[in-house]
């Protein structure tokens, strides 16, 4: 799997309806309308991702690791 960072993650989710609900410092927290699940994505510049993070933030918003 190729490295993604923050800000490209977030475009992601976005494009599969969650939703932004407020930055706090430079983590970006999405919920997406009926779940209870909340992503909190870190956002520095354009640096990765490492991998276990962005396993268990794709895994946590039903995202299938080739679709990106």
């Amino acid at each position: 799997m190729k490295a993604i960072s923050g800000k490209e993650l977030c475009k992601i989710v976005q494009h599969r309806g969650w939703q932004l609900l407020r930055v706090t410092g430079s983590h970006h927290i999405y919920g997406k309308p009926g779940s209870i699940v909340r992503l909190s994505i870190p956002v520095h510049a354009n640096k990765p991702l490492k991998s276990g993070l962005l396993n268990h933030l794709l895994k946590s918003a039903k995202i299938d690791r080739d679709a990106i």
